[in-house]
């Protein structure tokens, strides 16, 4: 697929989700091949009683999540945060996503329909057949056989980096006002709309509702990625590459691992012509 001239064709927002060091200790992981697992984040929010979710459905636990490694005991039972979601993965049949964080949210409300919401997350390089993080304290680290005689895709960092693993084809996007300011009225009105358009998002769950922004995709273009697309430089995960330094709206400089990224049409055309979907 060739570039698109700025301005004609869809563009594209990307932001960081998924499991990191802080929350719930360590990160994904991304072999050697360029596969990966998408682990996602715990629920940190007080979350309302199940009869009271949009849609009548448990709240996920690590257990229940359809990962290739073991799941640490001591979060087995530890509710997550299941946003994204993609039909198909980890048991969810939609394809949505909410953010509660302005800097992001206000990026996102600038898609429309057939625009890319994209998602990156860190991942650490593990080998194929990797059993899991240690039961025990320090779960990434080098214990953990983070990297140590892999030979890896070049184009992979050689310990961690910040990678493209999934993406959704925006078909709408609800901007929602939120802040200290708003009436109960107007933030029950804010999760109805939300729960009319997503049902299934995490954020319909949490008590209250917290998200400045829902997006609904297209379920049959939105998903895992087979392979991830490296934003990091493969000489070290916390440099940039020049997806994020030429063609992105960040400069690749201080923790741009952290920020939403934004891209015009030819950008987003290169980003779509190196992704090979699962």
């Amino acid at each position: 697929m060739a570039p698109t001239p700025e301005g004609n064709g869809p563009r594209a927002v990307a932001v960081n989700v998924a499991a990191n060091t802080n929350e719930p200790g360590f990160r994904g992981p991304v072999y050697p091949d360029g596969s990966f697992a998408y682990v996602p984040i715990p629920e940190s929010a007080a979350t309302l009683p199940r009869d009271r979710f949009p849609v009548d459905e448990p709240l996920p636990t690590y257990g229940d999540l359809d990962l290739p490694f073991r799941a640490p005991a001591d979060l087995r039972e530890t509710p997550v945060h299941m946003d994204p979601e993609f039909p198909g993965v980890h048991g969810r049949d939609r394809a949505t996503y909410g953010d509660p964080y302005g800097v992001k949210a206000g990026r996102i409300a600038g898609l429309e329909p057939g625009d890319w919401l994209f998602f990156y997350a860190t991942l650490s390089l593990r080998p194929h057949g990797w059993g899991g993080p240690s039961e025990a304290g320090g779960r990434d680290g080098a214990a953990d056989g983070a990297g140590d005689g892999l030979h890896p895709n070049d184009d992979l960092a050689p310990d961690w980096g910040a990678y493209l693993f999934a993406g959704t084809r925006v078909e709408r996007v609800l901007a929602v006002e939120g802040g200290d300011g708003e009436s109960a009225g107007d933030r029950a009105a804010d999760r109805d709309a939300a729960a009319a358009l997503a049902p299934t998002n995490a954020h319909l769950k949490r008590d209250p509702f917290d998200a400045r922004v829902v997006v609904a995709g297209d379920p049959d273009a939105s998903g895992l990625f087979e392979r991830v697309v490296p934003l990091s430089d493969p000489e070290a995960g916390g440099d940039a590459n020049p997806l994020v330094t030429a063609l992105s709206s960040d400069s690749g400089k201080g923790p741009w691992w952290r920020r939403p990224m934004a891209f015009d049409a030819g950008a987003t055309a290169t980003l779509l012509d190196r992704i090979e979907w699962s």
